[in-house]
């Protein structure tokens, strides 16, 4: 808008002169929007602030007639002239703290031929102020866009249930637009009684390796959820089983994993609140309280590197010999947001092993 206002007080000041000479030549070829004098050698002052009028004018003038021709205006129409001015064919957009364009999804165009036309314009301004990434978020009712938006060249970021999400990256240098999130993040939780008794389910729908076998009950957070506060979800919806939270025992990383996607499995150790069981009939086909020992000694953890290292960690932890990690909730300047921080309030040096828990 800031060029538009230099152009409207070039163009108040260019004089009576310059302004019936534009007068004469509308008369002659319609409303051409691009009879400014700066289009004429013999118009343009030599010196002064006239000089300055003038090529601020011729400035912005080339900026939209490079723009119509982006958007297939007629010169000769005045209209590509009114619309470049009101900055309309522009995709409504805001600018993120490193440069980029972060476009308006609730006031994009409501048909495809005025998008096409606007991101291809947008794409161009954009490029010609020096901005770098474009964000585009397409909602389902848009979806008739995202042909246009591809041939334009941008590229598929992420999807959710309501809207794809898509990228394009102007400079001519490689690209800095932060990935799709690249992890899952699960929860298992190892809920022990006082009868040293472990909480176990069998899935309905699991792969025939584990067919018959007792495991943890396991899933995935939810968004903005906090690992402990998910996995004393996750045992509640499958079991009935209320539990408290005690420590992060430990975690695995793996890769390729669903979607090719990288896994973060986190093994908390819960502390019961109630006993009776009621299963999760549509995931669950049983669960119950087993005894540690025969826990342990199932054939499939018995087998399975990764499960018998648990269940050993675990049964250290309830000896004491051995202490996870607790959930403290701090705030750093750096976001400015809270959070969670896990880590160890033992001191193994003073013999302490107690982990700070009763």
């Amino acid at each position: 808008m800031e060029g538009s206002l230099l152009v409207d007080s070039a163009a108040a000041n260019l004089g009576a002169t310059t302004a019936a000479r534009r007068r004469r030549a509308a008369g002659r070829s319609g409303a051409r929007f691009l009879s400014c004098p700066c289009f004429s050698s013999r118009d343009a002052p030599a010196t002064g602030a006239w000089a300055s009028y003038y090529s601020a004018c011729c400035e912005m003038l080339r900026t939209v007639k490079s723009v119509s021709r982006v958007n297939g205006w007629k010169n000769g129409n005045g209209h590509g002239w009114a619309t470049a001015r009101e900055e309309s064919a522009v995709l409504e957009a805001l600018e993120d703290e490193y440069g980029g364009m972060v476009v308006d999804a609730d006031h994009l165009p409501s048909g495809t031929g005025e998008f096409a036309r606007s991101l291809a314009a947008s794409l161009s301004y954009w490029k010609s102020a020096g901005k770098k990434g474009v964000w585009l978020k397409l909602p389902l009712d848009r979806s008739e866009f995202i042909p246009l938006a591809l041939k334009e060249g941008l590229r598929y970021h992420h999807a959710e249930e309501t809207y794809l999400m898509l990228t394009y990256w102007i400079p001519d240098e490689p690209c800095l637009l932060p990935a799709n999130a690249s992890h899952q993040v699960g929860v298992g939780g190892f809920v022990i009684n006082d009868q040293m008794e472990v909480l176990v389910v069998q899935e309905k729908y699991s792969a025939s390796t584990w067919l018959g076998a007792w495991k943890l009950p396991t899933g995935f957070i939810h968004a903005s959820e906090e690992i402990f506060t998910g996995a004393v979800r996750e045992v509640k919806e499958e079991t009935g089983i209320d539990t408290e939270f005690m420590e992060l025992i430990a975690f695995r990383h793996a890769h390729n994993v669903a979607f090719q996607k990288s896994d973060l499995f986190f093994i908390c150790l819960l502390r019961p609140l109630s006993n009776e069981i009621k299963i999760d009939e549509a995931e669950i086909q049983a669960a119950k309280w087993m005894p540690l020992r025969e826990f342990m000694e199932q054939p499939f953890i018995q087998e399975d590197h990764m499960f018998r290292k648990i269940s050993d960690i675990c049964v250290q932890r309830l000896r004491r010999r051995y202490c996870g990690l607790t959930a403290h909730h701090v705030v750093s300047k750096f976001d400015g947001g809270a959070s969670t921080l896990y880590y160890s309030v033992a001191e193994p040096e003073r013999g302490d092993l107690s982990c700070g828990i009763a």
